[in-house]
């Protein structure tokens, strides 16, 4: 145990990892010590894009000395910013391919083609379609989904025009990209040219290039990502607060445990529909098991989560362990963030590794094709596999006594009515609390878990630092279930953890200090929550005016740098941790770090202490109040259900 102190300040985590080196079985902590990263790829400064290379191009060990290029003269600023935009342009492909499946199923959804799903928020569709500019008077509701989810697609192949989904930012937000050049106008198109512009000979500039690294990146979080949100809301119904736990503790040993993994909900809202299907229990009671448990890992179990209250098992870097348990019986994973490590560690037990994406392939894993158009009979057939391996268990099956009590399902919508009430809905109780000091300021804490710090530590420590501070704390995917793990996701937390404005605002409404906001593909509903701050008044008039700031502390993933770059463009000051990707190119980082705040109101930053990273993002939003002139001490005034009724 001595030796696994620093990979994970989860307690479930070491015992695991403990019990993994007693069966011989290698995890990913294991082959990060034995594998060191690249200094010279981990800064960007290599460039693979032909086959002259690798070049590699370290910055001088001695200060005046000359600066290496690439064989064909492509310099430290240029091949830095080619890796960071074809960073871009893979994480913005990723979530937009999720949405285009998202997109797909809506549109059968809504022409009765597939069982199973459903039109569930009519409120929701109705003000989509609005914000899509179609005429909602006097039509069926059927009719207004067909033409939502037609207009959605034609959203990834424009070839000309503006994506609709940029219109929800303020009004200032869209004269400054348009002033930018940055609207993008299709998903597909802005994505493509990314590709073509950094390959060989092609864009040189790191200005150019990083310019159409923003219209792929805004494509993802203005369209892509918010489609796939707002849409997974209207068949899934929007998120409100659940209560839930989380921890490998939440594993049962005497039921059928199925672990759902990745990103994509279609396919898990059909297992968690079939695995309380009462011909399913049974079945599973015919096999010596008392039921199933149904449990989420990452953010396919966010999306769960958020609408059923289905339990966490824990986030990316437990993935793994989850199977060491021995209780595992099937291992159901889609798409993104999911470990090829999976097929050698479930061998060791008894685990089936099913794949039910298409695009998602791992040589040996049991393949089951899930059929939209038969989604609950698909869901029942993969439940029922990992029935029929519950009596196959064959290894000691431990699991961890360790699991925390959570609320999560804080969508815009929730936090609108939490504040006003349902008649009387608005952000005006939460500006009139960061007006008068109760509320220091906003911050979205988002991200993955990296192996190459310690576990959740990053998360943690910034976040306490933040909410100690006044600062409240907006958080969604591996980082919020950091944060559920540690018992920060619950009311009580404002009292124990928050600084005593923070924890007044919390107690009063009823709401953790730490809000979660759903699964990565979420965060867009931060950039919403954001414009509904600025649309309420008093807090200036853009998203670059607020007393506000970003971060993913252990960032790993190329999705994290298209989100960066998406909230940066939006006019956030943005810090990442555990490593940064352009620091080997002092011109390419000073652009990234000061440079683009002139143009954006946003910029980039990299701080590897998260103390010192919360209080440079206090810094910055002390900076923000003193400009918007709230920074001197005002009269506290908290809003009770008499002041609520007022907003009326």
């Amino acid at each position: 145990m001595s030796e696994d102190k620093v990979k994970s300040v989860d307690k479930a985590t070491l015992l695991m990892l403990e019990k993994a080196r007693k069966d011989g079985v290698s995890t990913i902590f294991d082959r990060a010590d034995d594998m060191k990263p690249c200094p010279i790829g981990a800064v960007g400064s290599c460039c693979k894009h032909c086959s002259m290379g690798p070049c590699r191009v370290p910055m001088p060990k001695k200060e005046g000395a000359e600066q290496k290029v690439g064989l064909c003269g492509a310099t430290p600023a240029t091949i830095a910013a080619r890796n960071f935009v074809r960073m871009i342009a893979a994480g913005s492909a990723a979530h937009s391919d999720h949405s285009r499946d998202v997109v797909e199923v809506f549109l059968s959804a809504a022409k009765g083609e597939i069982p199973g799903y459903q039109i569930k928020d009519e409120h929701k569709l109705i003000g989509m379609a609005m914000d899509y500019g179609i005429d909602v008077e006097g039509k069926e509701i059927k009719d207004i989904a067909i033409e939502l989810g037609e207009k959605c697609q034609l959203e990834f192949g424009k070839q000309e025009g503006k994506l609709l989904g940029l219109n929800k930012a303020p009004d200032k937000r869209k004269e400054i990209w348009e002033k930018e050049g940055v609207w993008p106008r299709g998903i597909d198109r802005e994505v493509v040219e990314v590709m073509h512009r950094t390959h060989m000979g092609v864009d040189q500039d790191y200005k150019t290039l990083i310019i159409q690294g923003t219209k792929a990146a805004l494509a993802d979080g203005w369209s892509g990502s918010m489609m796939s949100t707002d849409l997974q809301d209207i068949m899934f119904d929007v998120p409100s607060p659940v209560y839930s736990e989380i921890n490998l503790g939440v594993i049962k040993k005497e039921m059928v445990n199925i672990i759902v993994n990745g990103h994509e909900p279609l396919i898990s809202e059909m297992i968690v529909v079939a695995s309380q299907d009462p011909e399913i229990v049974e079945y599973a009671k015919s096999k010596g098991a008392e039921g199933v448990q149904v449990s989420g890992m990452c953010c396919t179990g966010n999306e769960i989560l958020l609408r059923h209250g289905v339990p966490l098992a824990g986030n990316f870097l437990q993935q793994e362990l989850s199977i060491v348990t021995g209780a595992v019986d099937a291992m159901v994973v889609d798409v993104q963030c999911i470990m090829q490590s999976l097929q050698s560690v479930s061998k060791c037990y008894h685990t089936k590794l099913i794949t039910v994406s298409p695009k998602g392939n791992i040589p040996e894993a049991e393949k089951f094709e899930f059929d939209e158009h038969d989604a609950l009979n698909s869901a029942k057939n993969i439940v029922k596999a990992a029935i029929d391996n519950f009596p196959n268990r064959k290894s000691e099956v431990l699991i961890p006594e360790v699991k925390s009590g959570l609320v999560a399902g804080f969508s815009h919508e929730t936090i609108d009515y939490l504040l006003g009430g349902m008649f009387r809905a608005s952000y005006k109780p939460l500006n009139d609390n960061i007006i008068n000091g109760r509320i220091r300021g906003i911050a979205g804490v988002v991200g993955c878990n990296n192996v190459r710090t310690t576990h959740d530590d990053q998360h943690l420590k910034l976040i306490k630092e933040l909410i100690k501070n006044d600062v409240i704390v907006l958080t969604t995917g591996c980082s919020a279930a950091a944060c559920g793990k540690a018992g920060l996701l619950t009311p009580e937390a404002a009292k124990e953890f928050a600084g005593p404005g923070l924890a007044e605002v919390c107690e009063t409404v009823g709401i953790p200090p730490v809000l979660h906001m759903g699964a990565c593909v979420d965060n867009s509903r931060i950039l919403i929550a954001a414009t509904a701050v600025v649309k309420e008044g008093g807090l200036g008039d853009d998203i670059s005016d607020l007393p506000a700031a970003g971060a993913a502390p252990e960032w790993m993933s190329e999705k994290a740098i298209a989100i960066g770059q998406y909230f940066v463009a939006s006019g956030v000051y943005t810090v990442f941790g555990t490593a940064f990707p352009t620091l080997g190119s002092k011109e390419f980082t000073d652009y990234l770090f000061n440079g683009i705040e002139e143009q954006f109101g946003g910029k980039w930053d990299f701080v590897e202490d998260p103390v010192e990273m919360a209080k440079k993002m206090i810094e910055h939003i002390d900076k923000k109040r003193k400009e918007l002139g709230i920074d001197k001490a005002r009269e506290r005034v908290l809003f009770d259900m008499e002041k609520r009724r007022e907003l009326a």
